[in-house]
């Protein structure tokens, strides 16, 4: 297959080739910007590199030595970290973007310590969560299910949570999260590209016959009902306990060593100080000053991430079999900003 050159400029031609789930999409050249990432090389390259690197720390792993892995895979800042720390007070290990921080050393040219799974006997359940963006290209595009199963975990042991978030206050957070280290431009691009992956990341979810569930931050309006009905979808209604929502005891600072996640090491460039809050229960947080400016929008809007939003937002409701007044509560986001992206929607 022959390489394919991308660039910011190729922002619809690169949202038509997610859409299409194309195979072009493996030959991608993926150029270095000199600060998080290093090397020049293709999609299918890096993610080689970083099945490889799975594929040595699971070598000599029974398939029954593989516990159950919950992946929830989204665009960053859709709440995944307070995610990933609820479900470490219900009692999973819950893992930081491992197979991201696989990715970022390969981008970068070195080499991250190996994922060291714990057995099955002495965690039958494990979290983990990875988002996608918002630096380079490749974060964008990854599949972390497909480099999970080439290296070896076993299909009948994941099942995939998808996440998601109202667009505006997701690429809003962006902007105020990353704008001193990306321009906003490309934060924009990332954030098309990022959302739109969803469409790759389920397809393959489908072929390979891996259980899907969605959920969207919004959800976490009703906090302990929403989380309470993840869990019962996951077949884990007997470690949900509603203290793991609301009582975080001293545990909320997402950011430190006491936070019930399990960080990975990630090349310096990546560190973020104060990139996670701190907070004392699950809970939902607002974004009351997002505001976009009109050619964001259309953006967002012409590329179709609004329709893969609300396509969450359904299959949320129906995933966690959403009673009608939490489903109210969910869908109160202001979508009257785009009301051409809802014309014979049954929302």
């Amino acid at each position: 297959m022959a390489e394919v050159a991308a660039g910011l400029n190729d922002l619809d031609a690169l949202a038509d080739l997610i859409r299409e789930d194309s195979p072009t999409l493996e030959s991608l050249v993926l150029a270095p910007d000199g600060k998080y990432q290093t090397r020049q090389l293709t999609m299918s390259a890096v993610h080689q590199e970083v099945v490889d690197d799975l594929a040595a720390a699971f070598r000599c792993r029974d398939a029954g030595d593989f516990p159950v892995l919950y992946c929830g895979w989204g665009k960053a800042r859709v709440g995944s970290t307070a995610l990933n720390n609820l479900f470490g007070l219900a009692g999973l290990p819950s893992y930081y973007q491992p197979i991201k921080a696989l990715l970022r050393h390969r981008l970068s040219g070195s080499r991250a310590p190996l994922w060291h799974l714990p057995a099955a006997a002495a965690e039958p359940c494990l979290f983990s969560k990875e988002v996608a963006g918002p630096y380079v290209l490749a974060e964008c595009l990854y599949i972390p299910l497909r480099m999970l199963v080439e290296a070896g975990y076993p299909v009948d042991k994941l099942h995939l949570v998808l996440l998601d978030r109202h667009p505006v206050d997701c690429l809003s957070s962006w902007y105020a999260k990353w704008s001193d280290r990306v321009p906003r431009e490309r934060l924009l691009h990332h954030h098309v590209l990022a959302s739109l992956n969803v469409i790759r990341v389920a397809a393959y979810a489908r072929r390979q016959g891996i259980p899907v569930t969605h959920y969207v931050y919004e959800a976490s309006r009703d906090a302990v009902t929403a989380a309470g009905a993840l869990f019962r979808r996951l077949g884990l209604a007997q470690r949900f306990h509603e203290d793991a929502v609301t009582n975080w005891k001293g545990l909320g600072d997402l950011d430190s060593d006491d936070a019930k996640v399990i960080y990975p090491d990630e090349p310096a460039a990546y560190s973020v100080p104060g990139l996670h809050g701190a907070d004392t229960a699950y809970r939902f947080h607002g974004r009351g000053d997002a505001t976009l400016d009109a050619d964001a929008l259309d953006v967002l809007e012409r590329c179709g991430v609004l329709e893969t939003y609300w396509d969450s937002v359904r299959a949320c409701v129906a995933d966690l079999t959403l009673d009608q007044r939490t489903a109210d509560r969910l869908l109160s986001a202001d979508y009257r900003l785009f009301p051409t992206a809802f014309r014979g929607s049954d929302i």
